[in-house]
């Protein structure tokens, strides 16, 4: 029988414009030494840094991957159940096992209901997760944009850049503000209701 694999949606940087829903920032973080060149002020930020260190991204990050988890036991769950319905019919149909070929076709139908089924919800789990994803991405776009502007008013860089992976092959640490960033969004991330991944942490404490 076939796998159903779980492909969880990772979470990127997009940046865009702002809106009401996103963790705002009304003040200005300690200053930051970046750079000149070419008579243009250049400055730049880590994006994994800002990841895996600005708490509203370690929150809904860790949230958006326990949701992955159960969707994956899910689906590996109805999966291998599945797999043993058909496995059984097949035994019972060589075995002839059953009173009569409507019978054979009456359980043959339920096992291709059954699939179908799990086929729905695996396109269900994996649309709910990206549609989570695309919402947190654009929250931390926001987020980002928002801070950027205000900061920039005392900072006036002509270009503030991202800087993941190697897109950038060589960034002198001068022009590096990610720390600056962080620590401004940190100051002013208020966290909400706690994350789900917590209230299940608490839950499955309590088992």
């Amino acid at each position: 029988m076939k796998k159903y694999i779980f492909l969880a949606a990772a979470a990127i940087v997009a940046l865009a414009s702002c809106n009401n829903e996103s963790p705002k920032m009304d003040e200005q973080p300690a200053t930051a030494d970046a750079g000149t060149t070419g008579g243009l002020k250049i400055a730049y930020v880590e994006v994994d840094s800002l990841m895996t260190q600005y708490e509203f991204c370690k929150e809904k990050s860790l949230e958006l991957q326990k949701k992955s988890n159960n969707a994956r036991n899910t689906l590996n769950q109805k999966g291998q159940q599945l797999q043993t319905a058909a496995a059984n019919f097949q035994q019972k149909l060589q075995n002839n096992g059953f009173t009569s070929r409507e019978q054979a076709e009456s359980q043959q139908a339920a096992i291709q209901r059954q699939q179908q089924s799990l086929q729905e919800l695996q396109a269900r789990l994996e649309s709910e997760l990206a549609n989570e994803t695309a919402v947190f991405n654009q929250a931390l776009s926001d987020s980002l944009q928002h801070f950027l502007a205000v900061y920039n008013k005392d900072k006036k860089y002509d270009f503030i850049l991202t800087k993941q992976g190697d897109n950038i092959l060589y960034a002198a640490k001068r022009f590096d503000i990610t720390q600056d960033v962080i620590n401004g969004l940190n100051k002013h991330y208020k966290p909400g209701k706690k994350t789900e991944a917590k209230k299940d942490e608490k839950q499955d404490e309590k088992k």
